[in-house]
C-alpha cells in the first residue's frame, strides 16, 4: 500500500503527498502561501499561489500535469536542507490520484484557466482552457476512493499538528487549515511562526504551569562539519514531565538519533560544569543525569541536513555520526554562556535539580 494504511494515516498521506510541493515552493520563495481546506463533501482541496504547474512535458508529449498526475516516484530521497518532505513514502501526486474516486487539477497562468479531471487515476478529460485567469496558482481537489479507504474520515487535529510543525521549523511558510464540514464549517488556523523552535517551545508549554525561568532559551547555528544548521530550544518548567522532540530536516525523529544524543550530551555537560563551578555540587554528590536534567525539560531539537540518513523503515531515526558532536558543542556553548549571564535564573533552576536529586 503505497500510503501505508486504508485508515486515517492513510487519507493523512493523501494529503501531504499533495502538499509537499507547494510547501516546497514556499522555501524557494516561488509560493506566498498554501491553503488547505477540508471541504463539506468529504474532500480535500489543496490550493497555491504560485506560477502554477508546467502545462508541457517535452520528454514525452503528454500534457506535463497529466505526468505528474499519473505517474508514481518510488524511492524519492530526502531533500537537502532547504526542503521538506511531507509524505512518508516519497510517491508524489500520481499515488493520491490512484486513490482518489475524483480528482479536479486546476491550473492557473499566463492569463488562462485551465483545468483537467481525473478518476482513480485515469484522466477523463483533456486538459481544458475554461477561461481567463487573473493570477496564478494551483489547486488540487480530491475525494478518496470509498472502495479503499471506507468510511476513514481526515482529522483537523491531525493535520493542524503536522503543519504547525512545519511552521515552527521553517519561518517562511505561511500555511492555512480550514475544516468546512459540518457541524463547525467555519473552523481555520492559520500555521505562521517567525518566532521558530522558541515559539515551538512556548507553545507545548501553554498548558503546562509556570516556567521556573522567564526566558525560553534558543539559538541557531551552521557548522560545516555536519553539512546543515541546527535550532534548538529549551524550558524547564515546575513539573516532572519532559517534552524532548526532534526533527531532521523537518521530519520527526520520534525514534531520536545522533541529533537527540548530542544534544543530552551538550546540556549534561554545561550543567554539571556549571553546577561545580558554583559549588551547587559537591565533591561527594554525582553528576547530574541527563534523565534528572530531563524533568521538567521542554526542548526542541532541530538539525537541517544536506544529506541526511535517516535509519527504520518510517525514518525516525537519524544516523549521520557528524551531527553528535557538533550539536553537542553547539548546546555545550550556548547553555553554558546563558547560564553564566543569567545567574539568578541559572541559580532557580539548578536549585531544584539539585534538590530533587538529592531527595532521590
Amino acid at each position: 500500500m503505497y500510503v501505508g494504511s486504508t485508515g486515517e494515516r492513510g487519507l493523512h498521506e493523501l494529503v501531504f503527498n499533495v502538499a509537499d510541493r507547494p510547501v516546497n515552493e514556499v522555501l524557494a520563495g516561488r509560493v506566498g502561501t498554501v491553503d488547505v481546506t477540508l471541504t463539506h463533501d468529504g474532500g480535500v482541496r489543496i490550493a497555491d499561489d504560485g506560477p502554477g504547474l508546467p502545462f508541457e512535458s517535452e520528454a514525452t508529449g503528454r500534457p506535463g500535469l497529466e505526468v505528474q498526475l499519473t505517474r508514481t516516484h518510488p524511492g524519492t530521497e530526502p531533500g537537502g536542507r532547504h526542503g521538506v518532505t511531507l509524505d512518508l513514502y516519497g510517491m508524489g501526486l500520481g499515488v493520491t490520484n490512484a486513490l482518489s474516486s475524483r480528482l479536479t487539477a486546476e491550473v492557473q497562468g499566463e492569463g488562462t484557466r485551465w483545468i483537467q479531471e481525473y478518476a482513480r487515476g485515469v484522466a477523463v478529460t483533456r486538459l481544458t482552457a475554461v477561461g481567463p485567469a487573473t493570477g496564478s496558482g494551483t489547486t488540487i481537489a480530491f475525494l478518496a476512493d470509498p472502495d479503499i479507504f471506507g468510511s476513514a474520515e481526515f482529522s483537523f487535529e491531525t493535520l493542524a499538528k503536522r503543519f504547525r510543525e512545519l511552521a515552527f521549523l521553517n519561518r517562511e511558510l505561511d500555511i492555512t487549515l480550514t475544516d468546512e464540514r459540518p457541524p463547525d464549517p467555519s473552523r481555520s488556523e492559520r500555521f505562521r511562526s517567525p518566532g521558530g523552535a522558541r515559539d515551538f517551545v512556548d507553545f507545548l508549554n501553554a498548558q503546562g504551569g509556570a516556567p521556573v525561568h522567564p526566558d525560553t532559551i534558543g539559538f541557531e547555528r551552521e557548522d560545516p562539519r555536519m553539512a546543515g544548521t541546527l535550532e534548538v530550544a529549551l524550558q524547564w518548567y515546575g513539573s516532572d514531565e519532559k517534552q524532548v522532540l526532534s526533527f531532521a530536516n523537518s521530519r520527526p525523529t520520534p525514534g531520536g538519533g545522533t541529533h537527540l544524543v548530542g544534544f543530552r550530551d551538550g546540556l549534561t555537560t554545561a550543567v554539571n560544569t556549571y553546577a561545580r563551578t558554583q559549588r551547587l555540587l559537591t565533591a561527594a554528590d554525582p553528576d547530574l543525569s541527563a534523565d534528572r536534567l530531563g524533568e521538567g525539560l521542554t526542548a526542541v531539537v532541530s538539525v537541517k541536513l544536506d544529506h541526511p540518513e535517516f535509519l527504520g523503515s518510517t525514518s525516525g531515526v537519524l544516523g549521520n555520526a557528524t551531527v553528535r558532536p557538533c550539536v553537542a558543542q553547539a548546546v555545550q556553548e550556548h547553555l553554558s554562556n546563558w547560564l553564566e549571564t543569567h545567574p539568578e535564573q541559572a541559580a532557580t533552576v539548578l536549585g531544584l535539580i539539585v534538590s530533587g536529586s538529592r531527595r532521590d
